[in-house]
Order: C-alpha cells, then sequence, then structure tokens
C-alpha cells in the first residue's frame, strides 16, 4: 500500500461558526481518510473567528479574530472562508486570491452578486476559488453541472434549493395550516430565521439559482436579472384545490433556456403530483436538470446544516490540495464550466415568459360571472384547461381555472381587466405551473 507523502498543508479558516465549525469537526473526525484520499496531510493551522472560543481551538498553532492575519499569512496555502455576508468577505476573498492562495468558500450571496469580479482575480493569480458549498448543502450540484454533464448542451432546471421554504410548504400541505403558523414552528425549530426574509421571499433560492443558471447555460453571473417572488400568499385554500387538480405546491428555482434567452425565476409553482420534485419534502433539497443528449437526472440531499455543507466544504479542499499536490500552475477547470462566457445573450423578463397558470378567483355569487371571466381571457387568446367553481362562501365563491400555455405579459392584462369586473371581490391569486413533460423525465 502506498503511504502518504509526509507532505502537509496548511489550511486557514475564517469564520468558526455553524458551517466553519462543521468543516473542523469534519477534517479531524475524517482525517486518516482525507490523508490516505490526498496523499497529504491537511492541517488547519490558523482560524480567524469573531467570537472565538478558545476551547474549540486547542492545538490550532494560530487563532485570533482578526482574517486578514490569516489572509496575508505565507503559511497558510489554502483559505476556508465560512463568514458569510458581504465584507469582510468579500476583501479576505479578494486579497486571499491576490495572495496567491486558493479559496473554498460557502457564501453564495457573494458569488451569486460579485463572484464575476472574484473568478477574474482568480484566473489573473492563476488561483481558485471552489465554492461547491454555496448551492444545495450537501449534493454536489455544481460538479454534477460542470464536469459530469459538460458534454450536454442543458435544456433547462428546477429545483427546490431552499430547505426552509420548502419545509414550509410541506407542513403547510400536510396539515392545512396557514403560512404564518408554519413559519412560527419553524423558527421555533431552529429551520427559520428570526428575520426569514431571504428564505421566504425567495432571495436565498435566486442567489443559488444565479449561481446554478451559470454553470448551466455559460453566462456571467446575473443575479439582477432573476425574478423572484416569495410564499407568503399561497393559503391552504390553495393547496388543498392544486391537490383535486393532481397537482401541489413547491417553491422552485427554474431556469430554462428559450428562443427568447434565458429564463431565471424563483417563485410558488403548481407541479403534478407525479414528478420526481413533488415527493421533495421537509428541509430537503433536490435539483432536476434536463441535458439534451442524457435526459433528466435528479440530485437531492441535504440541503443545509453543518455536516452537509461541511461536507461539500471539504470536497472542495480535497480537490485543492490536489491541485497544489500537481504542481498546476493554473486551474484545470473554468469557475463556471465555460472558457469562453456568453456575455450578449438576453436574460428573460418574467412578463415575457410563457407558462401555464393556476388562477384563484374570489367572484360573487351571481349569474354569468364565468362567462365574463371566460370572454376578458379568450380575449386575451388564453385558453382554460380546467375550471374548478366551488360553493359560495358567504357571497363569493372561489372560481379556480388552469390555463393552457399563455404568455404572462397577455395574462397579466387579463386579471387586471377580470379584478375590474364588479363581480370579482378580491385580488386574484395566480401561481404558475410547470409539468415539466413526460418524455423529459
Amino acid at each position: 500500500m502506498n503511504k502518504p507523502s509526509g507532505r502537509k498543508i496548511n489550511i486557514g479558516i475564517c469564520g468558526l461558526g455553524t458551517v466553519g465549525g462543521g468543516t473542523l469537526a469534519l477534517l479531524n473526525e475524517n482525517e486518516a481518510e482525507i490523508t490516505q484520499r490526498v496523499g497529504a496531510s491537511l492541517c488547519v493551522s490558523h482560524i480567524a473567528s469573531r467570537s472565538l472560543n478558545q476551547d474549540e481551538v486547542i492545538g490550532i498553532p494560530q487563532s485570533g479574530k482578526d482574517p486578514f492575519a490569516v489572509v496575508n499569512d505565507p503559511n497558510v496555502e489554502i483559505l476556508i472562508e465560512t463568514m458569510g455576508g458581504y465584507e469582510p468577505a468579500f476583501d479576505v476573498i479578494k486579497n486571499a486570491l491576490l495572495n496567491g492562495k486558493h479559496v473554498v468558500t460557502a457564501n453564495k450571496a457573494l458569488i451569486a452578486e460579485r463572484g464575476n469580479e472574484l473568478f477574474e482575480i482568480a484566473e489573473s493569480e492563476g488561483a481558485v476559488l471552489a465554492f461547491e458549498s454555496s448551492v444545495a448543502g450537501g449534493i454536489p450540484i455544481i460538479k454534477a453541472l460542470r464536469e459530469g454533464l459538460a458534454a450536454n448542451k442543458i435544456n433547462w432546471l428546477a429545483g427546490i434549493i431552499n430547505g426552509t421554504g420548502n419545509f414550509i410548504m410541506t407542513e403547510m400541505a400536510s396539515k392545512q395550516c396557514r403560512f404564518e403558523e408554519v413559519l412560527n414552528q419553524a423558527q421555533a425549530l431552529g429551520y427559520a430565521e428570526a428575520d426569514p426574509t431571504f428564505d421566504i421571499e425567495g432571495i436565498d433560492a435566486a442567489h443559488k439559482l444565479t449561481i446554478l443558471s451559470s454553470i448551466a447555460f455559460g453566462i456571467p453571473l446575473r443575479f439582477d436579472g432573476t425574478y423572484t417572488e416569495g410564499i407568503s400568499t399561497i393559503t391552504p385554500e390553495d393547496i388543498r384545490y392544486s391537490d383535486e387538480l393532481g397537482y401541489c405546491i413547491k417553491h422552485l428555482g427554474i431556469a430554462r433556456r428559450s428562443k427568447k434567452g434565458i429564463e431565471m425565476r424563483v417563485h410558488p409553482t403548481l407541479i403534478p403530483r407525479s414528478r420526481l420534485l413533488a415527493n421533495v419534502d421537509g428541509v430537503g433539497n433536490a435539483v432536476l436538470v434536463h441535458g439534451n443528449s442524457v435526459g433528466a437526472t435528479l440530485y437531492s440531499g441535504p440541503g443545509a446544516g453543518a455536516e452537509a455543507t461541511a461536507s461539500a466544504v471539504v470536497a472542495d479542499l480535497i480537490d485543492l490540495a490536489r491541485h497544489s499536490i500537481a504542481g498546476a500552475d493554473k486551474p484545470v477547470y473554468p469557475p463556471l464550466g465555460y472558457k469562453q462566457m456568453l456575455d450578449d445573450i438576453e436574460i428573460v423578463d418574467i412578463e415575457d415568459i410563457e407558462a401555464e397558470y393556476y388562477l384563484r378567483i374570489p367572484a360573487m355569487d351571481r349569474v354569468g360571472v364565468m362567462a365574463n371571466i371566460s370572454s376578458i381571457l379568450q380575449s386575451y387568446g388564453i385558453s382554460i384547461e380546467a375550471v374548478i367553481q366551488k360553493e359560495a362562501i358567504s357571497k363569493i365563491v372561489p372560481i379556480i381555472i388552469l390555463t393552457h400555455r399563455a404568455e404572462e405579459r397577455k395574462l397579466n392584462l387579463a386579471i387586471k381587466a377580470i379584478e375590474s369586473l364588479d363581480d370579482v371581490a378580491e385580488k386574484i391569486n395566480r401561481i404558475r405551473v410547470e409539468p415539466f413533460d413526460e418524455t423529459e423525465l
């Protein structure tokens, strides 16, 4: 059996919270296995944390509160950034790259919004910025897209990429609870932050979708082009009516290549109950990718948590250690999978997409209401696939309509016209529908 070379690679960790602490624990727990895989010892020699607990860093030669002390130490070969946020994380990563250090980060917001700049610096310095842990926790979706599916032209991808949102939608469906009630439960269980905005409004998922879209389609990171819509308007009634129609509601990130350009959108979505994504519940994550050669492939597993995310961080760390041992003077593959990015491809505005739609229309219980609604939809070229008309609640009748495929701009005009009818009592609730054709699954 070949024994490790005796080479030691010094690692610095900036940020020792949930992910950083999990990374340190995993490196210690699986030290022998990792050394055998790499052929060298990965030694955490430096740690910086704002709230440093000395009990956590026993045996680590250098520890303190200043991340730049780690960044500027020439003995550190690879830096792990698990601080989160924008500042000082951006400057920490930037300066580490400028110092010629390879960097591993779990910071999806920073990659999505400022990654183009950081990757440019990394390339100019011959360094690698690795970020597998920034999307879907322990699911190796970035490697799958960038390397495993590199021979394919990616047609579309759709993912449950925020565990908090998926937990809320799952609980609302199984217990017929209202959104606010389940959100409180998610916070009590530690699945949702005290300020849950990033999760429930889709911002966290939009950061992740931006990264996945760039790798899938070879476009620069365009967070500003990702449409984002949250789940707070979904009601138990919508979930119940969707179920009657054979669908469930999931908070999805969807990216698609179309004749108009690239669609990037995060929003509640009706999907048929028979589809693979429909069966991913709780805090789990899953990404469905459709390539022109391989067809549809599904990647699922734990999308968050110390152990799952640390697994992805250490996987990147192992890759970078191998890179260093090989003495490669430049990265083997482009960070976003394409040597030449498509700078001029159009990002499709949400009003220009085409989809099927679920409409819940609270109408007065009067003769002729349905005829008026149908007439308006028809005038905008929108045809109806299915209708459910429920019993009156007081004087209001919920009318549920599924449309055939239509342009969103036209649907918005139709909704505005329907809401102006005297017979329509309140705002219409609209949810996009993605059937994911059988031939693609």
